[in-house]
């Protein structure tokens, strides 16, 4: 039988002060498919300081204009939402995004090639 185990130090193994915490999130994502993931950050309870996602486009039949499906997700949690044309393109949206200092990004399936500031 083995003996008692040695004292804790309170050592979590993360020299990381931010790692005992939630992420501050910046989530970039647009069709369906990225929906699941950012509900789950929002139920993991996870601060989503921003959703980027595409401009809201002409679809269907009728081309009427329709929001992505990430950005109805995030209007109805009440998250703040840009939807930049094109980020290589448009240095205010980089900026917003920098201004906002992330713990991270989360990107699933956005629809557009980041630049090397992003």
């Amino acid at each position: 039988m083995p003996g008692p185990s040695p004292p804790s130090s309170g050592f979590s193994g993360s020299c990381d002060p931010r790692a005992d915490r939630l992420a501050d999130i910046v989530f970039m994502g647009t069709p369906s498919f990225a929906v699941p993931s950012l509900e789950a950050l929002i139920r993991a309870g996870h601060r989503i300081s921003l959703v980027v996602t595409q401009p809201d486009r002409p679809a269907g039949r009728g081309k009427r204009i329709q929001a992505p499906p990430v950005k109805l997700a995030a209007e109805a949690h009440g998250l703040p939402v840009m939807q930049p044309g094109r980020l290589r393109r448009e240095p205010e949206a980089i900026a917003r995004i920098e201004a906002l200092r992330p713990d991270l990004l989360c990107v699933v399936a956005f629809g557009q090639i980041l630049p090397q500031e992003v």
